[in-house]
Protein backbone atom coordinates (compact mmCIF):
# COMPACT_ATOMS: atom_id res chain seq x y z
CA UNK A 1 0.00 0.00 0.00
CA UNK A 2 0.99 3.61 -0.53
CA UNK A 3 1.32 5.67 2.64
CA UNK A 4 1.14 9.40 3.17
CA UNK A 5 2.08 11.13 6.41
CA UNK A 6 0.72 14.67 6.79
CA UNK A 7 3.05 16.42 9.20
CA UNK A 8 6.67 15.29 9.34
CA UNK A 9 7.49 16.40 12.87
CA UNK A 10 8.53 14.11 15.69
CA UNK A 11 5.49 11.87 15.27
CA UNK A 12 4.94 11.83 11.52
CA UNK A 13 8.61 12.00 10.61
CA UNK A 14 9.35 8.95 12.73
CA UNK A 15 6.46 6.94 11.25
CA UNK A 16 7.47 7.84 7.70
CA UNK A 17 11.14 7.10 8.27
CA UNK A 18 10.55 3.69 9.85
CA UNK A 19 8.13 2.65 7.09
CA UNK A 20 10.47 3.88 4.36
CA UNK A 21 13.40 2.04 5.94
CA UNK A 22 11.69 -1.32 5.31
CA UNK A 23 10.82 -0.41 1.72
CA UNK A 24 7.28 0.90 2.05
CA UNK A 25 6.05 3.53 -0.39
CA UNK A 26 5.83 6.69 1.72
CA UNK A 27 5.22 10.37 0.98
CA UNK A 28 5.88 12.89 3.73
CA UNK A 29 4.01 16.19 3.74
CA UNK A 30 6.19 18.91 5.25
CA UNK A 31 7.14 22.53 4.73
CA UNK A 32 9.97 25.04 4.88
CA UNK A 33 13.55 24.10 5.62
CA UNK A 34 12.46 20.71 6.98
CA UNK A 35 10.85 19.81 3.65
CA UNK A 36 13.87 21.01 1.68
CA UNK A 37 16.29 18.99 3.80
CA UNK A 38 14.21 15.82 3.42
CA UNK A 39 14.10 16.29 -0.35
CA UNK A 40 17.85 16.79 -0.53
CA UNK A 41 19.15 14.25 2.00
CA UNK A 42 16.27 12.06 3.11
CA UNK A 43 15.04 11.93 6.68
CA UNK A 44 17.39 11.10 9.52
CA UNK A 45 16.46 9.39 12.79
CA UNK A 46 18.68 9.89 15.83
CA UNK A 47 18.34 7.86 19.04
CA UNK A 48 20.14 7.72 22.33
CA UNK A 49 21.14 4.07 21.94
CA UNK A 50 22.75 3.95 18.50
CA UNK A 51 23.77 6.11 15.56
CA UNK A 52 20.30 6.00 14.05
CA UNK A 53 19.74 5.94 10.30
CA UNK A 54 18.98 8.11 7.30
CA UNK A 55 16.58 6.99 4.57
CA UNK A 56 15.46 8.59 1.31
CA UNK A 57 11.73 9.28 1.18
CA UNK A 58 9.37 11.19 -1.10
CA UNK A 59 8.39 14.57 0.32
CA UNK A 60 6.16 17.43 -0.79
CA UNK A 61 4.10 20.34 0.44
CA UNK A 62 0.32 20.09 0.48
CA UNK A 63 0.19 22.55 -2.40
CA UNK A 64 2.62 20.58 -4.53
CA UNK A 65 1.50 17.02 -3.84
CA UNK A 66 -0.37 14.90 -6.38
CA UNK A 67 0.06 11.50 -4.71
CA UNK A 68 -2.89 9.11 -4.34
CA UNK A 69 -2.32 7.29 -1.02
CA UNK A 70 -4.09 4.21 0.24
CA UNK A 71 -3.49 5.19 3.87
CA UNK A 72 -3.05 8.70 5.30
CA UNK A 73 -1.57 9.27 8.74
CA UNK A 74 -2.57 12.72 9.99
CA UNK A 75 0.15 13.91 12.38
CA UNK A 76 -0.33 17.67 12.51
CA UNK A 77 -0.94 19.75 15.63
CA UNK A 78 -4.56 20.15 16.71
CA UNK A 79 -4.71 23.80 15.66
CA UNK A 80 -3.65 22.83 12.10
CA UNK A 81 -6.24 20.10 11.61
CA UNK A 82 -8.80 22.21 9.75
CA UNK A 83 -6.40 23.15 6.96
CA UNK A 84 -5.68 19.48 6.19
CA UNK A 85 -9.31 18.60 5.42
CA UNK A 86 -9.51 20.11 1.90
CA UNK A 87 -6.15 18.53 1.07
CA UNK A 88 -7.30 15.09 2.26
CA UNK A 89 -10.44 15.41 0.13
CA UNK A 90 -8.36 16.34 -2.91
CA UNK A 91 -5.86 13.48 -2.79
CA UNK A 92 -8.08 10.69 -1.44
CA UNK A 93 -9.64 7.92 -3.46
CA UNK A 94 -12.86 6.13 -2.60
CA UNK A 95 -11.00 3.47 -0.56
CA UNK A 96 -8.44 5.71 1.14
CA UNK A 97 -8.15 5.19 4.91
CA UNK A 98 -7.41 8.17 7.18
CA UNK A 99 -5.69 7.57 10.54
CA UNK A 100 -5.43 10.70 12.71
CA UNK A 101 -3.03 10.30 15.64
CA UNK A 102 -3.05 13.74 17.21
CA UNK A 103 -2.60 14.50 20.89
CA UNK A 104 -6.11 15.92 21.29
CA UNK A 105 -8.81 13.49 22.42
CA UNK A 106 -11.76 13.26 20.03
CA UNK A 107 -9.88 14.30 16.89
CA UNK A 108 -11.04 11.26 14.95
CA UNK A 109 -14.70 12.04 15.59
CA UNK A 110 -14.21 15.56 14.26
CA UNK A 111 -12.60 14.26 11.05
CA UNK A 112 -15.30 11.62 10.64
CA UNK A 113 -17.87 14.41 10.52
CA UNK A 114 -15.78 16.38 8.03
CA UNK A 115 -15.00 13.38 5.80
CA UNK A 116 -18.06 11.10 5.91
CA UNK A 117 -17.25 9.63 2.50
CA UNK A 118 -13.98 8.09 3.78
CA UNK A 119 -13.02 5.49 6.37
CA UNK A 120 -11.62 7.61 9.20
CA UNK A 121 -10.37 6.04 12.41
CA UNK A 122 -9.59 7.60 15.73
CA UNK A 123 -6.11 7.02 17.07
CA UNK A 124 -3.13 8.00 19.15
CA UNK A 125 0.59 7.36 19.34
CA UNK A 126 3.15 6.64 22.03
CA UNK A 127 6.51 8.10 21.07
CA UNK A 128 8.75 10.85 22.38
CA UNK A 129 10.44 12.59 19.46
CA UNK A 130 11.03 16.02 18.01
CA UNK A 131 12.69 17.79 15.09
CA UNK A 132 16.27 18.47 16.22
CA UNK A 133 17.39 20.01 12.90
CA UNK A 134 15.88 20.31 9.41
CA UNK A 135 15.43 16.78 8.10
CA UNK A 136 16.35 15.18 11.44
CA UNK A 137 14.12 13.58 14.09
CA UNK A 138 15.48 12.92 17.57
CA UNK A 139 13.79 10.05 19.45
CA UNK A 140 13.84 9.78 23.25
CA UNK A 141 13.25 6.34 24.75
CA UNK A 142 12.20 3.08 23.12
CA UNK A 143 8.39 3.28 23.17
CA UNK A 144 6.91 3.51 19.65
CA UNK A 145 3.29 2.39 19.45
CA UNK A 146 0.46 3.43 17.11
CA UNK A 147 -3.13 2.79 18.22
CA UNK A 148 -6.16 3.18 15.94
CA UNK A 149 -9.70 1.90 15.56
CA UNK A 150 -13.11 2.71 14.11
CA UNK A 151 -16.34 3.82 15.87
CA UNK A 152 -18.04 0.51 15.06
CA UNK A 153 -15.38 -1.23 17.20
CA UNK A 154 -14.77 -3.85 14.52
CA UNK A 155 -11.25 -5.03 13.66
CA UNK A 156 -11.92 -6.76 10.35
CA UNK A 157 -11.04 -4.06 7.80
CA UNK A 158 -8.34 -5.62 5.56
CA UNK A 159 -6.77 -2.21 4.87
CA UNK A 160 -6.29 -1.54 8.58
CA UNK A 161 -5.08 -5.10 9.15
CA UNK A 162 -2.48 -4.64 6.39
CA UNK A 163 -1.45 -1.33 7.94
CA UNK A 164 -0.84 -3.11 11.23
CA UNK A 165 1.32 -5.70 9.44
CA UNK A 166 3.38 -2.99 7.75
CA UNK A 167 3.86 -1.05 10.98
CA UNK A 168 5.01 -4.21 12.72
CA UNK A 169 7.53 -4.95 9.98
CA UNK A 170 8.82 -1.39 10.34
CA UNK A 171 9.53 -1.87 14.05
CA UNK A 172 6.48 0.09 15.23
CA UNK A 173 4.05 -1.65 17.60
CA UNK A 174 0.53 -1.52 16.08
CA UNK A 175 -2.72 -1.78 18.04
CA UNK A 176 -5.82 -2.16 15.86
CA UNK A 177 -8.23 -1.49 18.69
CA UNK A 178 -11.78 -2.64 19.32
CA UNK A 179 -12.09 -0.03 22.09
CA UNK A 180 -10.52 3.05 20.59
CA UNK A 181 -12.29 5.63 22.79
CA UNK A 182 -10.91 3.91 25.89
CA UNK A 183 -7.44 3.59 24.40
CA UNK A 184 -7.37 7.17 23.12
CA UNK A 185 -8.47 8.54 26.49
CA UNK A 186 -5.74 6.47 28.14
CA UNK A 187 -3.11 8.08 25.93
CA UNK A 188 -4.63 11.51 26.47
CA UNK A 189 -4.36 11.00 30.23
CA UNK A 190 -0.61 10.63 29.81
CA UNK A 191 0.22 13.39 27.34
CA UNK A 192 -2.15 15.91 28.92
CA UNK A 193 -0.87 15.27 32.44
CA UNK A 194 2.77 15.35 31.37
CA UNK A 195 2.25 18.57 29.44
CA UNK A 196 0.42 20.25 32.33
CA UNK A 197 2.91 19.06 34.95
CA UNK A 198 5.95 19.83 32.82
CA UNK A 199 4.79 23.34 32.04
CA UNK A 200 3.61 24.04 35.59
CA UNK A 201 7.03 23.18 37.05
CA UNK A 202 9.10 23.87 33.91
CA UNK A 203 10.21 20.26 34.25
CA UNK A 204 11.39 17.45 31.99
CA UNK A 205 10.77 13.75 32.61
CA UNK A 206 13.69 13.52 35.05
CA UNK A 207 11.91 15.63 37.68
CA UNK A 208 8.73 13.57 37.32
CA UNK A 209 10.65 10.31 37.65
CA UNK A 210 11.80 11.23 41.17
CA UNK A 211 9.61 11.08 44.26
CA UNK A 212 8.45 14.53 45.33
CA UNK A 213 6.01 17.33 44.57
CA UNK A 214 6.44 17.19 40.78
CA UNK A 215 5.70 13.48 40.54
CA UNK A 216 2.78 13.80 42.97
CA UNK A 217 1.25 16.56 40.82
CA UNK A 218 1.60 14.38 37.72
CA UNK A 219 -0.23 11.55 39.51
CA UNK A 220 -3.00 13.89 40.64
CA UNK A 221 -3.50 15.11 37.08
CA UNK A 222 -3.72 11.53 35.79
CA UNK A 223 -6.21 10.60 38.51
CA UNK A 224 -8.37 13.55 37.49
CA UNK A 225 -8.45 12.40 33.86
CA UNK A 226 -9.61 9.01 35.12
CA UNK A 227 -12.47 10.76 36.94
CA UNK A 228 -13.36 12.56 33.72
CA UNK A 229 -13.23 9.29 31.78
CA UNK A 230 -15.61 7.67 34.27
CA UNK A 231 -18.03 10.56 33.82
CA UNK A 232 -17.97 9.82 30.09
CA UNK A 233 -18.63 6.11 30.67
CA UNK A 234 -15.03 4.89 30.24
CA UNK A 235 -13.63 2.66 32.98
CA UNK A 236 -10.21 1.06 33.43
CA UNK A 237 -9.35 -2.25 35.07
CA UNK A 238 -5.81 -1.05 35.83
CA UNK A 239 -5.57 2.45 37.33
CA UNK A 240 -4.29 5.00 34.83
CA UNK A 241 -1.68 6.19 37.31
CA UNK A 242 -0.08 2.73 37.28
CA UNK A 243 -0.07 2.61 33.48
CA UNK A 244 1.30 6.12 33.07
CA UNK A 245 3.98 5.94 35.75
CA UNK A 246 5.33 2.86 33.98
CA UNK A 247 5.53 4.84 30.72
CA UNK A 248 7.02 7.88 32.43
CA UNK A 249 9.70 5.89 34.20
CA UNK A 250 10.91 4.36 30.92
CA UNK A 251 11.35 7.72 29.19
CA UNK A 252 14.69 9.38 28.65
CA UNK A 253 15.27 11.91 31.47
CA UNK A 254 15.32 14.76 28.93
CA UNK A 255 11.91 13.92 27.45
CA UNK A 256 9.26 16.63 27.42
CA UNK A 257 6.10 17.37 25.44
CA UNK A 258 5.73 19.22 22.16
CA UNK A 259 3.35 21.62 23.90
CA UNK A 260 6.11 22.67 26.31
CA UNK A 261 8.67 23.03 23.54
CA UNK A 262 6.31 25.10 21.41
CA UNK A 263 5.46 27.45 24.27
CA UNK A 264 9.10 27.91 25.25
CA UNK A 265 9.87 28.75 21.62
CA UNK A 266 7.07 31.29 21.44
CA UNK A 267 5.08 29.22 18.95
CA UNK A 268 1.41 28.33 18.78
CA UNK A 269 0.69 25.35 21.01
CA UNK A 270 -1.96 22.73 21.79
CA UNK A 271 -2.59 24.09 25.30
CA UNK A 272 -6.27 24.66 24.59
CA UNK A 273 -6.98 21.05 23.64
CA UNK A 274 -4.62 19.49 26.19
CA UNK A 275 -5.38 21.62 29.25
CA UNK A 276 -8.27 24.07 28.88
CA UNK A 277 -10.53 21.49 27.19
CA UNK A 278 -10.19 19.27 30.27
CA UNK A 279 -11.56 22.10 32.42
CA UNK A 280 -14.43 22.67 29.98
CA UNK A 281 -15.31 18.97 30.09
CA UNK A 282 -15.09 19.05 33.89
CA UNK A 283 -17.61 21.90 33.93
CA UNK A 284 -19.93 19.85 31.74
CA UNK A 285 -19.98 17.03 34.31
CA UNK A 286 -19.71 19.30 37.40
CA UNK A 287 -16.34 17.79 38.34
CA UNK A 288 -13.86 19.60 40.58
CA UNK A 289 -10.52 18.49 39.05
CA UNK A 290 -8.53 20.91 41.27
CA UNK A 291 -5.09 20.15 39.78
CA UNK A 292 -6.23 20.96 36.24
CA UNK A 293 -8.00 24.10 37.40
CA UNK A 294 -4.89 25.17 39.29
CA UNK A 295 -2.68 24.60 36.26
CA UNK A 296 -5.10 26.30 33.85
CA UNK A 297 -5.40 29.34 36.12
CA UNK A 298 -1.63 29.68 36.31
CA UNK A 299 -1.15 29.33 32.55
CA UNK A 300 -3.88 31.86 31.76
CA UNK A 301 -2.42 34.23 34.32
CA UNK A 302 0.97 34.04 32.61
CA UNK A 303 -0.63 34.81 29.26
CA UNK A 304 0.42 31.54 27.60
Amino acid sequence: MNYMVIGAGGTGGAIGAFLAKVGKDVTLIARGAHLQAIKERGIRIETGTDEGFCVPVKAASMEGCEARPDVIFVCVKGYSLAETVPFIRRISGRDTVVIPILNIYGTGRKLQQELPELTVTDGCIYVSANISAPGTIRMHGEIFRVVYGTPDHKTDDPRLQKTADDLRKAGITPVYSAQIEKDAMEKFSYVSAMAACGLYFHAEAAEMQQEGDVRAFFVQLVDEIELLAAAEGIHYETPLREINLNILDHLAPTASTSMQRDIYAGKQSEIDGLIYEVVRRADKYSLELPAYRKAAAKFRGEGL
